[in-house]
C-alpha cells in the first residue's frame, strides 16, 4: 500500500534510496533472525514501523554495511541495522501478518487438501517466530494474536463493518504505539496509537475495495458485500481516516518530518485518490493551480477502455466509472507456491524484477520499483490539492501523489 515516489524524494531533501535502506534492513532482519524462508514474509508496509521509530529519535541514525544483493546490482550498501529496534518491530509485524495471510488462504479454501497441513505448519512457525521476536523489544503480542484469531468468528457472525475492521485496526494501533516506546518517546504513544488505528482501517478497507470484484466472482468473503457497504461509503471512511491519521501525527509534530511525509502521508493520500477514482468519488482538479495539469481532452478514453468520462461545461470534472480490467491470474498450488517463494523471494529475484506472487499468482512489480513511479519531471504540483482527498489534480498521470 505504501509506495513512496522516488522522484519526489528530492523535494523533501531525502535520498531516493532511503526506502530501499529500510526494506533491505527488514529483509536482512528476517533472514538473520528467522531463516531464509522468513524473507518471503517481508511486508513492505511494515517498513513504516522502522521509519516511525527513527523519526522519533534524536540520535544520529545508525546504519550498517550490507553485502552484495541483486536489488543493488550486486553492490554493497548502507542499510538499517537488522538488529535495530525499528527493524525488529517491522520483522515481528511481517511474520505475524504473513502467518495470518496463510491462514486466511486456508480458511477461504484457496488451498488444496494435501497442502493445508504444510501451509498451516509454515503459518504456525511464523506465528511462533513473531512471538519470540516480540519479547526482546517488549511488545505484548498476545492482544494482537487474539484480535487476528477473532477475525474468522466475526466474519461468520454477521458483524458490522466497524467490528470487522477492528482487529486490523487494533494490531496496527499497538504496533504504531510501540514505535514511541522503542524510540524513548512514551509521550507520543497515544497519538501514534490513534494514527495506527486509522492506518489499520485504511489498509482493511483499501484491500476490500480492490478485491471486491474478484471476491464476488470467487464467492469469497468481502466486508463490503457482507455488510452492504457501497464502495463510495467505504471511500468516505478512507478519507476520514486519512485526515484523522494526519491530525494525530500533527499533535506530536511528526507530520513535518520529511521521511514520514514521503513514506507514509503522501503514499496514503495517493491510495485514497486512486480508490476514489475506482469508487467514482474523485473529480478532476478545478483550481488549475498545478502548472502541469492535463486538459480534460487528455482524459478521453481510448478505444476499448472501460472508463466513463463526462465533460461538464462549467468545469473540467472527470467522473470515472470502473477501472480497466485486470489481467487474469491463476492461484498456484502449494508446491508451486513454495517453488516460487524459494526461487524468487529467497534469492532476491523479487527485489529487482517483475515476479509472480506465491500466494495469489498475481504478477507483481519488483520491490525496488514499488518505491518509484514513472512520472518523469512533471512532479512539481505546487501542492494544489494538498489536504483534499476528493480532488485529483492528476498532474503526473500516476497514483503516487507526487
Amino acid at each position: 500500500m505504501l509506495k513512496p515516489c522516488a522522484h519526489s524524494a528530492a523535494r523533501y531533501g531525502i535520498e531516493a534510496t532511503a526506502w530501499q535502506t529500510q526494506m533491505c534492513g527488514l529483509c536482512l532482519g528476517l533472514r538473520d533472525g528467522h531463516g531464509q524462508l522468513a524473507r518471503a514474509a517481508t511486508n513492505t508496509d511494515a517498513i513504516v514501523l522502522g521509519v516511525l521509530t527513527e523519526a522519533q529519535q534524536t540520535l544520529t541514525l545508525e546504519r550498517t554495511e550490507a553485502g552484495p544483493c541483486p536489488l543493488r546490482g550486486m553492490r554493497k550498501a548502507s542499510v538499517a541495522p537488522a538488529d535495530s529496534p525499528g527493524v525488529q518491530l517491522a520483522a515481528t509485524a511481517s511474520l505475524l501478518l504473513g502467518a495470518a495471510k496463510i491462514r486466511d488462504h486456508i480458511d477461504d479454501g484457496d488451498t488444496r487438501r494435501l497442502s493445508k497441513r504444510p501451509m498451516a505448519h509454515v503459518a504456525e512457525r511464523w506465528h511462533n517466530r513473531a512471538r519470540a521476536a516480540a519479547a526482546p523489544i517488549g511488545l505484548d503480542i498476545d492482544p494482537l494474536i487474539t484480535a487476528i484469531e477473532s477475525q474468522v468468528a466475526l466474519e461468520e457472525s454477521g458483524a458490522s463493518l466497524a467490528e470487522l475492521t477492528a482487529p486490523t485496526q487494533l494490531c496496527a494501533a499497538e504496533l504504531f504505539a510501540h514505535t514511541a516506546i522503542l524510540a524513548g518517546r512514551p509521550e507520543n504513544t497515544d497519538a501514534l496509537r490513534e494514527a495506527g488505528w486509522h492506518f489499520g482501517r485504511i489498509a482493511h478497507l483499501a484491500d476490500a475495495i480492490e478485491d471486491i470484484d474478484e471476491d464476488r466472482a470467487a464467492g469469497r468473503f468481502n466486508p463490503l458485500t457482507a455488510t452492504g457497504t457501497s464502495t463510495a461509503d467505504a471511500h468516505a471512511l478512507l478519507r476520514e481516516s486519512n485526515s484523522l491519521l494526519k491530525a494525530a501525527l500533527v499533535t506530536v509534530g511528526l507530520d513535518r518530518t520529511a521521511s514520514i511525509r514521503w513514506m507514509l502521508l503522501d503514499p496514503l493520500h495517493g491510495v485514497v485518490r486512486k480508490l476514489g477514482r475506482a469508487a467514482g468519488t474523485v473529480h478532476a482538479c478545478a483550481t488549475h493551480a498545478c502548472g502541469t495539469h492535463r486538459s480534460t481532452e487528455s482524459l478521453v478514453p481510448t478505444a476499448g477502455s472501460e472508463f466513463l468520462v463526462t465533460a461538464v461545461a462549467n468545469g473540467p470534472h472527470a467522473v470515472f466509472g470502473t477501472e480497466p480490467p485486470r489481467t487474469p491470474f491463476r492461484r498456484p498450488g502449494f508446491w508451486e507456491g513454495i517453488g516460487i517463494g524459494l526461487s524468487q523471494y529467497c534469492t532476491g529475484y523479487a527485489c529487482c524484477a517483475e515476479h509472480t506472487s506465491p500466494c495469489s499468482g498475481e504478477r507483481k512489480d519488483s520491490w525496488f520499483n514499488r518505491g518509484c513511479c514513472d512520472c518523469s519531471d512533471c512532479c512539481d504540483c505546487g501542492d494544489c490539492c494538498s489536504g483534499c482527498d476528493c480532488c485529483d489534480c492528476d498532474c503526473c498521470g500516476c497514483d503516487c501523489n507526487c
